[in-house]
C-alpha cells in the first residue's frame, strides 16, 4: 500500500511529512526540501556532525569530492566536441600555436584553454567593391568602380600571416588598378580595354597577395563602371557621341563596300569572259580568213585569170548588192540608165522576172542583169590588158 493512500503508513513519506500538525496531506514544502538538500550536501563536503559520526563523514567527503571531480572532468572533455561544416575548414590551435587543420565533419579537441578551433569558410565566394578617381596615360581623370570576387584558399595563411587580409586585398587591388589605368589612354579604358584592364588587375593583385601569403584567392575582377567626372561629363558625352557617329559611318561604308564590290567583281568577270570570247572569235575568224586566203592562193596559182575574174565578179556583186539603185552600162551608147529598183522592190506583188522584162534589157531570161554587166566589164578589162 502506498504511503499516500488512505490507511497507508505516513512514516514512509519521502518528503519527511510524518502526519503532524493536524495530519496535513498536502504537497511538501519546497523551502524545507531545499534546506534538507543543502544540509546533505554540506555533510558530504565536510560539514560538522556528531563526535561518533566524525570518521564516517570524512570517508563520505573524500568519495564525494572525487565523484564531483570526475563529473566535472567528463563535462569539460565533452565541451571539446565540435563540428566543421562542408564549406568550412577548422584550424586547431594548441596554446595559441597552429597544430593542424581539419576538414568538414565531427571532431574533438582538448577544450580551452589547451586548444582552440578557428573556423573559416573556404567554399563560398565573397565580394568586395571599390571605386576611385584615377589618372590615365593621356592626362585624363576618370572615375572607375570595380568588383572583386574572392575566396579563402589557405585557412592557415588567412589566420596567421596577415592581420587584415581583406584590407590588404583592397589596397593591393587599388594599387594594381591604378597601375594599369595609368598605362592606358582614356579611349582605351572606355572602349575595348575594359576587359583587358580587369584581367590585368586580377593577375597583378593575385601576385601581390601571393607574395604576402595572405591565403586569399581572387576568382574574378569586374569593371562595373568607368566614367568621366561630373564636371566634364557633358564634354565627354559629346566626344562619345562623335565616336559612335564615326563607328556608324564606318559601318555604313563597310555595308556599301560589301554591296558594291561583289557587283563590280561580277562585272569585271563578265567583261573578262566577253573579252576572251571576242579573242577566240577574232582568232578563229583570222584563222578562217588565212585558210581561205591560202586556199584561194593555191587556186590562183593553178588558174590566175579565172581566179582573178571570179574574185572581181564576187567583189562587185557584194558591193552592188548593198546599193538600192542599179546602174546599167549600155554597150555602144553614152547614156546611163537609172532604174528605181528600190521603189520597184517595195512592191511585194512584183517578181524579179517582171522587173527584168520591164527594163527591156533581158535578152536571155536565164541571165541576170548583174551577170550581163559583169561579163561586159570583164571582157573590156581583158581587152584593155
Amino acid at each position: 500500500m502506498a504511503w499516500n493512500e488512505p490507511g497507508g503508513n505516513k512514516n514512509k513519506d519521502p518528503w519527511g511529512n510524518r502526519g503532524g500538525n493536524g495530519g496535513n496531506d498536502g504537497p511538501p514544502d519546497l523551502d524545507e526540501v531545499f534546506k534538507k538538500f543543502m544540509g546533505k550536501l554540506n555533510a558530504v563536503l565536510g560539514g560538522s556532525g556528531g563526535g561518533s559520526n566524525r570518521g564516517a563523514s570524512s570517508g563520505n567527503n573524500s568519495a564525494g569530492i572525487i565523484a564531483l571531480v570526475v563529473i566535472a572532468a567528463v563535462i569539460w572533455l565533452l565541451t571539446g566536441t565540435y563540428k566543421i561544416a562542408e564549406a568550412e575548414r577548422g584550424v586547431v590551435l594548441t596554446f595559441g600555436k597552429h597544430s593542424y587543420t581539419v576538414e568538414s565533419g565531427l571532431h574533438w579537441h582538448f577544450p580551452a584553454p589547451i586548444q582552440k578551433v578557428l573556423k573559416v569558410d573556404v567554399s563560398n565566394i565573397h565580394e568586395y567593391s571599390h571605386n576611385g578617381t584615377m589618372l590615365t596615360q593621356d592626362q585624363n581623370i576618370i572615375d572607375i568602380e570595380i568588383t572583386i570576387q574572392y575566396q579563402v584558399g589557405s585557412a592557415e595563411d588567412y589566420f596567421f600571416n596577415m592581420r587584415s587580409p581583406v584590407r590588404t586585398l583592397a589596397e593591393a587591388s587599388e594599387s594594381a588598378l591604378r597601375q594599369h589605368v595609368g598605362r592606358s589612354t582614356m579611349d582605351y579604358v572606355f572602349g575595348d580595354g575594359r576587359e583587358d584592364i580587369a584581367v590585368s588587375t586580377q593577375e597583378t593583385t593575385q601576385q601581390i597577395l601571393d607574395s604576402y601569403k595572405s591565403g586569399l584567392l581572387i576568382v574574378r575582377v569586374n569593371m562595373q563602371e568607368a566614367k568621366p567626372p561630373e564636371a566634364v561629363k557633358a564634354s565627354f558625352d559629346d566626344v562619345t557621341k562623335a565616336v559612335e557617329d564615326e563607328d556608324k559611318l564606318q559601318n555604313q561604308a563597310e555595308a556599301y563596300r560589301n554591296e558594291i564590290l561583289p557587283t563590280a567583281r561580277g562585272e569585271a568577270a563578265k567583261m573578262l569572259e566577253q573579252a576572251k570570247a571576242y579573242k577566240q572569235e577574232v582568232v578563229a575568224r583570222a584563222d578562217g580568213d588565212a585558210q581561205r586566203f591560202t586556199s584561194l592562193y593555191n587556186e590562183y596559182r593553178k588558174a590566175p585569170g579565172v581566179t582573178r575574174d571570179r574574185m572581181y565578179i564576187e567583189t562587185v556583186e557584194s558591193v552592188l548588192s548593198q546599193s538600192s539603185k542599179i546602174m546599167v552600162d549600155v554597150e555602144g551608147g553614152n547614156n546611163m540608165i537609172y532604174l528605181p529598183l528600190d521603189k520597184m522592190l517595195e512592191n511585194k506583188g512584183t517578181s524579179r522576172s517582171t522587173v527584168r522584162n520591164a527594163s527591156g534589157l533581158m535578152d536571155n531570161p536565164r541571165d541576170s542583169d548583174f551577170d550581163i554587166d559583169l561579163r561586159n566589164r570583164s571582157t573590156r578589162t581583158r581587152e584593155a590588158r
